[in-house]
């Protein structure tokens, strides 16, 4: 059932995000709600019904106050109802008309409920404190034959703490109540607050994806369509290559759009839809930067590249493609120098150099995020990077990242 489904089975209180009296604002009453104030007022007409019975019932008080006493007790009744809205006021008033009225005595026990319910303990306290010591004012002005004062008043007394304990106990329950659902409540935003997070550190993870991917095919478009533009009279055979080699990059920076995509538009597909690289197809990245014309060295001391954790292995697929990709942006013609060196236990090293370009050229664009982007890789996977400049004008990229022993 949802909320408004149950609501009416509730009291205000409880159907309500706060307890009444703890805001200055009104509570609108539930059918639980009048089903107990009906009740309360016809429990409080039974025992002003049986006071002013037993006063009639004594031959030495008048027709006369027994009306009156008729009078005052069925309008202290009637009092109950804006009980709910102002509880303290209700009490205090119905505590000093009880003071020297007997019919008053079961709206004034229902009164001191509804403050300890509604209020917390020091307004209650203060409102028991003042009924208490009026209670010897009503048998003293008008005793009873048969029960002397001092049983009249510890009774009364009695009433009137059974009565404020049980009021208590509600309030508590209640509280006790509005805490767990407000911490549900906390809890389910805690939780949505959490898949928000984590689909954005998905996100972000998908677009370091785009970025590596497509900024190394984006980059092979760039230059050889360059190198066709400012050499129009090249070799068909170079010419040949190059529109090749153009053409493969963009179906392949295609093939990489679409599968990342794919992801995005499947957020329930496995990690294994995705193109997950790894060290062992380093080799074939140097291969295609070879093939677009790049001078590339390696030096991969690595025994079994195979063996290597499959997040490290990335890390530094990634790490070297961009590399690679910087390198053939700002110093086209110049041979590159790639080492992967380590092992378990001691980590994984590996180092792009390139030396400064050789004569000018023609820049290509870039958004300069590459390397904030290696440095938050390197971070992610427990590992450190160092680039700068070189004395001799060129420049180089160090990363290293943990490979564990077992």
């Amino acid at each position: 059932m949802t909320r408004t489904e149950y609501r009416w089975l509730l009291p205000s209180a409880m159907a309500d995000p706060e307890l009444p009296g703890d805001r200055g604002g009104r509570s609108r009453r539930t059918v639980r709600d009048w089903v107990v104030d009906i009740h309360a007022f016809v429990c409080a007409v039974l025992v002003g019904m049986l006071a002013v019975t037993a006063i009639d019932a004594d031959r030495t008080t008048s027709d006369g106050v027994v009306f009156v006493d008729c009078l005052v007790g069925a309008a202290a009744c009637c009092a109950l109802w804006v009980r709910r809205r102002w509880p303290v006021g209700a009490a205090v008033g119905l505590a000093l008309v009880c003071a020297v009225e007997p019919a008053a005595a079961g709206a004034l026990l229902v009164a001191l409920f509804s403050v300890a319910v509604h209020r917390p303990f020091r307004p209650a306290a203060g409102v028991l404190a003042l009924t208490a010591a009026l209670s010897p004012v009503q048998p003293y002005l008008r005793p009873d034959p048969e029960t002397s004062l001092v049983e009249s008043v510890s009774v009364s007394l009695l009433l009137y703490l059974l009565v404020l304990s049980w009021g208590m106990v509600v309030r508590s329950r209640r509280q006790l109540v509005a805490t767990l659902r407000e911490r549900a409540r906390r809890a389910e935003t805690e939780a949505e607050l959490r898949a928000e997070q984590a689909q954005r550190l998905a996100r972000e993870a998908i677009a370091r994806e785009m970025h590596d991917v497509l900024a190394h095919r984006l980059t092979l478009l760039s230059v050889h369509a360059g190198a066709l533009e400012f050499r129009p009279d090249a070799p068909k055979a170079e010419v040949a290559r190059a529109a090749g080699v153009i053409r493969d990059s963009a179906h392949e920076a295609l093939q990489d759009l679409r599968e990342i995509i794919g992801v995005l538009r499947g957020p329930g597909e496995s990690d294994g839809d995705r193109p997950q690289p790894t060290l062992a197809t380093l080799d074939s990245l140097i291969a295609e930067s070879r093939l677009a014309g790049m001078k590339v060295s390696v030096d991969n001391r690595v025994t079994d590249p195979a063996a290597t954790p499959a997040a490290t292995g990335r890390t530094a697929y990634r790490i070297a493609q961009e590399a690679l990709t910087n390198a053939r942006k700002h110093a086209p013609g110049a041979e590159v120098e790639v080492g992967v060196t380590g092992g378990p236990g001691e980590g994984l090293t590996v180092e792009v150099r390139n030396p400064a370009p050789e004569g000018p050229f023609e820049r290509v664009p870039g958004s300069g995020q590459g390397l904030i982007g290696l440095r938050e890789r390197a971070a992610l996977a427990g590992g450190r990077i160092d680039h700068g400049p070189q004395p001799d004008g060129g420049f180089a990229v160090r990363a290293w990242l943990p490979w564990p022993s077992s």
